[in-house]
């Protein structure tokens, strides 16, 4: 009888133990129910804040050429945009040059190339734009405004930005002509694809 006993005791602690567990599932699952974030669903009630880093909006701007003509940065807004800062003493600026010259020729009307030249004269960027044959807008930041902006720390550095104005890839140093065209084919192929 003893046995018997030990065994309805141990059946008895077994069922008990699986209805506690039993309620503690179900109480978790209930506290998780009503503790979880709602989920949004609608991204537009979202808004971006700017900044140059990536997933953000680009910061807004407007420079000037040297012969004063003025571009907005939100302007061109529609349009994959790279930004490419620089400066005519930067190396690595001089050799990547002919890429983004060649790029502006290949996507024209398709993709706005700027280069925003940090703290020399309007002179110099001129005189920098004729020695390359640069036919994209070289934008003049005497003043480092933007450069601050952007928080450009070397050069070159060039943004690659799609068509919400949202900055997709910041990259520092040179960019060579396959990595420029496979960036601009990525904003392009992702903007066509909506």
């Amino acid at each position: 009888m003893a046995n018997r006993a030990t065994v309805n005791g141990m059946l008895k602690t077994k069922f008990e133990w699986a209805i506690l567990l039993v309620i503690a599932a179900l109480l978790g699952g209930a506290w998780i129910a009503v503790s979880r974030e709602p989920v949004i669903t609608e991204t537009s009630s979202l808004s971006l804040t700017e900044a140059p880093i990536v997933g953000h909006l680009a910061p807004n701007f407007t420079l000037q050429t040297p012969l004063g003509q003025e571009v907005t940065l939100r302007e061109l807004a529609g349009q994959p945009v790279v930004l490419n800062f620089w400066a005519s003493w930067c190396a690595p600026c001089r050799v990547e040059m002919p890429a983004l010259q060649q790029a502006s020729l290949t996507y024209n009307g398709r993709a706005a190339i700027l280069g925003i030249n940090q703290g020399e004269t309007a002179k110099t960027v001129t005189n920098f734009g004729a020695e390359y044959g640069i036919t994209y807008p070289l934008l003049v930041d005497t003043e480092q405004s933007v450069s601050l902006l952007y928080d450009v720390r070397g050069l070159p550095t060039t943004l690659f930005i799609d068509v919400d104005g949202i900055v997709r890839e910041v990259v520092i140093g040179a960019v060579s002509q396959a990595v420029l065209q496979d960036r601009v084919e990525n904003l392009l192929t992702e903007a066509s694809s909506r």
